[in-house]
């Protein structure tokens, strides 16, 4: 059931894959990659930014769901979540770009290689041909990114934007159907 926690859900499995995939080689503590915002990040070393959530244009449900025999649910809203991702090095200063655009390209990699997520699981899923979520990098100008960038008096940091889409999150409204249970053909000639 994708029910109203499903954006958080999602949230943690882009965390989980990253530290499954980057934890001890590229980054030792799993702690250090997390959900945050990038002007309260912490000791955050790679911060994903959940900063837009929309409608999906891709995916609409317009016909009521059966969940058993008595009761329908009303259609699913499926969404489009945009993650802001950030490295963010506590290096020496001469070293700290260069660690940081490695974690950056050590997440592209990542998510080229695993780009669907099965959506019961939350796993990744290569093969998965339904309910599944793609992991698409977002094509943005500098100047749209830098808005997204809303940290005050700090200039822009690279990042990496990225959406993941269908969402569903199912309806919490049912209605009550009654199923036919008896029904009377007649059939007559005409001349």
């Amino acid at each position: 059931m994708a029910n109203y926690t499903v954006i958080s859900e999602v949230g943690n499995a882009l965390v989980r894959l990253l530290r499954n995939n980057m934890v001890p080689n590229d980054i030792l503590n799993p702690e250090s990659i997390g959900l945050c915002s990038p002007d309260d990040r912490g000791d955050i070393m790679l911060g994903l930014h959940l900063y837009d959530i929309k409608e999906s244009q891709e995916v609409r449900q317009s016909t009521m769901v059966n969940v058993d025999a008595k009761f329908q649910r009303y259609p699913s809203t499926y969404l489009t979540l945009y993650y802001m991702i950030t490295a963010y090095s506590n290096g020496d200063i001469k070293f700290r770009s260069s660690e940081e655009q490695k974690l950056l390209g050590r997440v592209i990699q990542i998510f080229a290689d695993n780009p669907v997520i099965d959506a019961r699981t939350f796993e990744p899923a290569p093969g998965a041909k339904s309910d599944y979520f793609r992991i698409e990098m977002v094509q943005m100008e500098l100047e749209d990114k830098m808005r997204v960038w809303t940290v005050p008096n700090k200039a822009y940091k690279l990042s990496l934007f990225y959406r993941v889409t269908p969402i569903e999150l199912e309806s919490a409204r049912t209605k009550k159907v009654q199923r036919v249970v008896e029904m009377d053909i007649s059939i007559s000639e005409n001349n």
